[in-house]
């Protein structure tokens, strides 16, 4: 069945509850927007429809309180550049677009609902400047009213979110958690049986990755939840942290017990297929403490297991197969933290977001050129319409500029906003001009804002359905004295099309990073995180570099996810990037201690032979200094004694397995590279 078919004839509960509340909100906001005689009511229905959109009270919170920020920080400087130039339209607008720049780049940068009130601070801005433009001494009135309309939906949304059917962020989190932590147990088990199908490893791997990307995100939203939302925070950090390690030390386990399968000890080999199994049989974590029994028993077989006498690769392995079981029983353990964060007590720092610099510049210039292009339309015609376009324009360049296809997001709401040019017409217009009273007003212009958001509530639907609405809204204006003439109807429905026409062509004209600049900055940020391990106190680089590989891991499989099937391999590259990482720390933590000045500028060297053989593996190409330096540190070392013996062969080890691992990365992506010209 069609999407669209489907969230209309068979819509879920969820969804049906989600268009209640939001519609019950919006009217609220509105009743009271024409109660105080606001300026512009639809103000406080847009406004509560955006908080909306995330029902859950900590997310309406958190997002009420960015919006409400934002809103003001953008009513000041709108204030401000009126004080400047209030009788200087043009250097207005100029100072306005680089405002509108600034906001837009520290929307790239930031995340979630922060990013949105930077998107309000522009917005506001804008309003201010061009509404109070023809009127300079309104300008202090203007802001004022912005405040009061956009406040007015935020504590009308929070209000119902909060009473009616409330769900909590704690709730989504468990099960965000559960779906991580068994697609997870899933490819643990695939990888450990050496499988060679590189289309289910991926399927659980992403599986996996986009939940967890969702629960990072989503988890600052609970500290808005009681004393308790800290706890399932930091229990969070600890569940993507320990995950991505697991994934990490996976990748390496899983290449060499691919590649020494008929070579390794039977003991070994036994060991391995009883974590796969034991993997199995945890991977539904609805019973937790059964499912770290089972673990924890794994995790004393393999403590049981002799490794002293094996060769280095082995050894290895047997250590590797420890350190996966040892990352999956403190899974479990911040799972049942984020659920009840009481029972166990987790410590985990904060993530460092990765942030492009370069994208966040482009984002910034698209959204100027775009608001520049709007003005200098509005200044030559005079059209008291153009300010909706400029709104638009605004609006949605920053909003859509951080996601990951923009320009179908757009086209996306293009296609809603045609929809809703005949709706609007119909019920906003033709049947609204009959009507008298609040009553007949919320049960006419309430049906295609009911049915917006109840396609909404469906994800595959929701482009189409909540621009449905936001346009319904925007093209009728509900207030105390609206004007039901065909003149203004047309006027806002022509404003509307060329403002969203000039953001849908801005993203085709200047789409942003292409996907191998934005692979080669990642790569090259990962490389630079490797390089930087050496510079301060062990914790500090551990932290530093936990934090920032975290999230360009995630970006990583975000754009494998792009690429045909036989042809991902980043997020292969970002597992091996943590790994060569984890290595690193755990090489500093042995060696940091020593004296022999030698012995720190070889540590030191293979350190940044490493970061640059892992930025050639990424094209494709092996590095021959990356052995010659291995080889100068275990020697070094043995030398000048500054490890004991079995210390130096779990050293010897773990230099092979890195060069190890590098060379076949480097080989399967030249391969790769190779059949690509060929598609």
């Amino acid at each position: 069945m069609p999407a669209l078919l489907e969230a209309y004839l068979t819509p879920s509960a969820s969804a049906v509850k989600f268009a209640i509340k939001a519609t019950l909100a919006m009217f609220l906001a509105l009743y009271l927007a024409l109660w105080f005689d606001l300026d512009r009511p639809y103000w406080a229905l847009i406004s509560a429809a955006f908080l909306q959109i995330r029902p859950m009270s900590g997310m309406v919170i958190e997002k009420g309180l960015c919006q409400i920020g934002g809103t003001f920080i953008g009513a000041v400087a709108g204030t401000v550049i009126m004080s400047l130039f209030v009788q200087a339209r043009v250097p207005a607008l100029i100072t306005l677009t680089a405002w509108i720049m600034l906001c837009t780049y520290g929307s790239s940068l930031l995340r979630n609902n922060f990013s949105y009130g930077c998107i309000m601070a522009a917005v506001t801005a804008m309003l201010i400047v061009v509404i109070a433009g023809s009127n300079p001494a309104s300008v202090f009135d203007v802001a004022v009213a912005r405040l009061s309309e956009l406040g007015l939906g935020a504590i009308c949304a929070t209000l119902v979110s909060s009473l009616l059917w409330p769900t909590r962020v704690r709730e989504h989190l468990a099960d965000q958690a559960n779906t991580v932590i068994n697609q997870a147990f899933l490819q643990a088990a695939q990888r450990l049986e050496a499988s060679r199908d590189d289309a289910e490893l991926q399927a659980s791997l992403t599986g996996s990755l986009a939940p967890l990307t969702q629960l990072e995100t989503d988890s600052q939203a609970a500290r808005y939840e009681g004393p308790e939302g800290n706890g399932r925070v930091r229990a969070t950090h600890v569940l993507t942290r320990r995950t991505l390690r697991f994934f990490a030390t996976l990748h390496a386990m899983h290449h060499l017990l691919r590649d020494t399968r008929e070579t390794l000890d039977t003991d070994i080999r036994e060991l391995a297929g009883e974590c796969a199994r034991g993997f199995r049989e945890a991977e539904d974590v609805e019973g937790v403490p059964a499912a770290r029994r089972r673990l924890q028993a794994l995790r004393h077989r393999a403590l049981e297991l002799d490794e002293t006498r094996r060769a280095p690769l082995q050894r290895r392995l047997v250590l590797g197969l420890r350190d996966i079981l040892g990352h999956a029983i403190v899974m479990l353990d911040a799972r049942e933290a984020i659920v009840t964060p009481g029972s166990k007590h987790v410590r985990g720092g904060r993530l460092s977001w990765h942030r492009d610099h370069l994208a966040a510049g482009v984002n910034a210039l698209r959204a100027g050129i775009v608001f520049g292009c709007l003005a200098t339309f509005w200044i030559l015609t005079h059209w008291s319409n153009g300010q909706v376009a400029m709104l638009l324009g605004t609006l949605f360049s920053a909003f859509f500029a951080s996601r990951d296809n923009p320009v179908a997001i757009t086209l996306m709401f293009y296609k809603g906003m045609l929809a809703a040019i005949p709706s609007a017409f119909l019920f906003g217009h033709v049947l609204l001009s009959q009507a008298n009273g609040y009553p007949m007003l919320a049960m006419l212009f309430g049906t295609p804002l009911f049915l917006g958001l109840l396609g909404a509530g469906n994800p595959r639907t929701m482009g189409y359905c909540l621009a449905f609405t936001i346009f319904n809204i925007l093209l009728t204006m509900p207030g105390n004295g609206m004007d039901f003439s065909f003149d203004s109807f047309a006027n806002r429905a022509i404003a509307v099309i060329i403002g969203l026409s000039a953001v849908v062509m801005s993203f085709r004209l200047l789409p942003g990073l292409g996907a191998t600049l934005r692979r080669r900055r990642l790569v090259g940020a990962i490389a630079r995180d490797l390089r930087r391990l050496d510079q301060g106190s062990l914790g500090e680089a551990e932290t530093r570099f936990s934090g920032h590989i975290a999230d360009r891991l995630l970006a990583l499989a975000r754009h494998d996810d792009m690429l045909p099937e036989d042809q991902r391999h980043l997020f292969a590259l970002g597992l091996s990037g943590l790994d060569l990482g984890a290595s690193s720390l755990r090489l500093r933590q042995w060696l940091d201690d020593t004296r022999a000045a030698p012995v720190r500028r070889a540590r030191r060297d293979y350190q940044q032979a490493l970061a640059a053989a892992y930025q050639r593996c990424a094209d494709g190409c092996t590095s021959p200094t990356l052995d010659d330096a291995g080889h100068t540190l275990l020697e070094t070392v043995r030398e000048h004694r500054a490890l004991p013996e079995a210390r130096i062969e779990l050293l010897q080890g773990m230099l092979e397995r890195l060069g190890l691992t590098l060379r076949e990365q480097a080989e399967r992506i030249a391969a790769r590279s190779a059949k690509a010209p060929s598609r």
